[in-house]
């Protein structure tokens, strides 16, 4: 699919064969912040996961794509979550997996397919992704590809026994309505 083709990335759809990279990623506590995860997932779970990573974004509300170099090589993930057709939104989130992979194009690579993919096949009006307070590279991530802060959800979330404010950015479609 061209539209989820980049110069340097390309976004694809879960297989079998990510049963080991997505593990990995859901079981690093370091990143359990940015998902609100506080529990490990087993094998098991997540291979029930991607046997129905199949289904449609219409029926299960979400997306989960990955992240992949030039050279077929797995570098992370980026979703679709909350799908609400009705009112055309959408959350969004993108993790690049490893450090030596961050600040080198690919995270904003894949939001700029991500968005095109939003807009022009699932005809969304808005998106929105949450970022915490400190995450800097996150949003500058997301100033950068147009998305505007719209508010600060105070003590949002309890991490490692501090409150953590998050900021709720969001990007409209103004080529549509």
């Amino acid at each position: 699919m061209l539209t989820l083709q980049g110069k340097h990335i390309y976004l694809r759809a879960l297989e079998p064969e990510d049963l080991a990279f997505i593990h990995q990623i859901e079981n690093d506590e370091t990143i359990w912040e940015i998902s609100n995860t506080i529990t490990p997932y087993s094998k098991y779970l997540i291979k029930q996961y991607l046997d129905n990573a199949h289904k449609d974004i219409f029926e299960v509300k979400q997306l989960r794509l990955v992240i992949c170099n030039t050279n077929d090589v797995a570098i992370g993930m980026i979703d679709i979550f909350d799908f609400d057709f009705k009112n055309r939104r959408a959350g969004i989130g993108i993790l690049i997996k490893d450090t030596e992979n961050r600040q080198q194009g690919y995270g904003k690579e894949a939001v700029q397919l991500l968005v095109n993919y939003c807009f022009t096949h699932l005809d969304l009006h808005q998106l929105y992704c949450n970022i915490s307070e400190n995450n800097e590279a996150s949003i500058i991530l997301f100033k950068n590809q147009g998305f505007k802060e719209i508010g600060l959800k105070k003590d949002w979330n309890f991490i490692n026994g501090h409150y953590k404010n998050e900021y709720l950015f969001q990007l409209i479609n103004t080529d549509v309505y």
